[in-house]
């Protein structure tokens, strides 16, 4: 059973329904001049809240950054990435998700090589690092090590390439560590949506406590996953397409649906996406809360992954700038509490607990690509 401490939601209040929010988009004051009393002490309270309750980090590019270099040191202080660890406690971040994603272009038995060996490499760096660093696969271990003065590391979410077509290989990546895996990418999700045996992979993944990431995938894969699934989703690297077109980010009614069935949208911090200010990532969040809930938003930091960062947010000791701003906007410590740590937490917990009544009802699959799709 996981530490009481884990249950971190439990001491939160209830989020307030959208008619409930304390402003509407449109509605935001100026900015406190930079060096005001006023934005002091916003960011102090800022920091207050964050030591309480940390950023969660949904997406963390770090691991690929790191094959480049031919020596790093993480808790000295590595100026040739974004994340270390001064900068996750100088940022309040308590957990970040680890990507395994790979360069485009490999495939097959290449892609399934590359990923074990991220992950080879991810074990190597946090037992190098262990003042600053721990592994961490549930809610109860992350919260743990937050306790005890380190970021744990979440592992993924890894390419839907790794797989190789393969549900054994889906089976043993989780006994690896994995805890959150692409479902775009390969022939499983296209823009019709999920073959027959794509919908093996959601289903198996449910029994296996593997987090389905949706980021990147059409909007017809999406709602079939939603419907096959019978944990939540999360959507590791998506914004509001109302407020920016890009391909990745949502319109409004995959937020709702996905807000509905209890999913995370993790809003990422690039320019990209969300636009070249704090400003702009702080309106895609409103925008995500308005529309989908307080329960479906959070954060992904997108550190390392070879994208520019807007302004003031620029590595990963920059969170407290952000929920300065949320907190300039009217939002409440319940509400912010959820977006950096609550929101994961749950997301973790309920996963795992959709796994173990999966595992009372159903064997492991034994569906083959060939039978299903020919």
């Amino acid at each position: 059973m996981e530490p009481v401490m884990a249950d971190l939601q439990d001491e939160l209040h209830p989020p307030a329904e959208v008619g409930e929010l304390p402003q509407l988009l449109g509605a935001v004051p100026e900015l406190c001049a930079p060096g005001s009393d006023q934005a002091a002490g916003l960011l102090e309270r800022a920091r207050a809240l964050l030591a309480e309750h940390p950023v969660a980090d949904g997406y963390s590019g770090l691991p690929w950054a790191l094959r480049h270099l031919p020596w790093f040191d993480l808790e000295v202080g590595e100026s040739a990435v974004d994340t270390d660890v001064p900068r996750l406690r100088e940022g309040h971040v308590g957990a970040l998700m680890w990507s395994l994603h790979l360069p485009e272009g490999l495939d097959g038995d290449r892609a399934v090589g590359a990923t074990l060996e991220q992950l080879d490499l991810v074990k190597t760096v946090v037992r190098n690092h262990p003042e600053g660093l721990r592994l961490a696969r549930t809610a109860g271990q992350a919260t743990d090590a937050r306790n005890c003065g380190r970021a744990a590391v979440l592992l993924g979410p890894a390419g839907a390439a790794a797989l190789g077509d393969s549900l054994g290989i889906l089976r043993s990546l989780p006994a690896l560590g994995l805890r959150a895996l692409t479902l775009t990418g390969v022939s499983r999700g296209s823009a019709a949506g999920l073959t027959r045996f794509g919908e093996e992979a959601p289903r198996e993944m449910n029994r296996l406590g593997v987090l389905a990431d949706l980021s990147g995938a059409s909007d017809a894969t999406v709602r079939r996953t939603l419907a096959v699934s019978k944990a939540p989703v999360l959507c590791s690297r998506s914004a509001a397409r109302a407020l920016r077109p890009h391909p990745a980010n949502l319109p409004d009614d995959l937020l709702a649906e996905l807000g509905a069935a209890k999913g995370l949208c993790m809003v990422p911090l690039t320019a990209e996406q969300t636009g070249p200010t704090v400003r702009d990532v702080a309106d895609h969040l409103d925008h995500v809360r308005a529309v989908a809930g307080a329960e479906c938003v959070g954060l992904s930091g997108t550190y390392d992954a070879g994208t520019a960062h807007p302004q003031e947010l620029g590595d990963a000791s920059c969170y407290p700038h952000l929920v300065a701003e949320l907190l300039r906007r009217g939002w409440d410590e319940a509400d912010i509490a959820l977006l950096t740590w609550g929101n994961v937490q749950r997301l973790l917990r309920e996963s795992d607990f959709t796994a173990r009544a999966a595992q009372q009802r159903r064997e492991p699959s034994t569906a083959k690509i060939a039978q299903l799709d020919g």
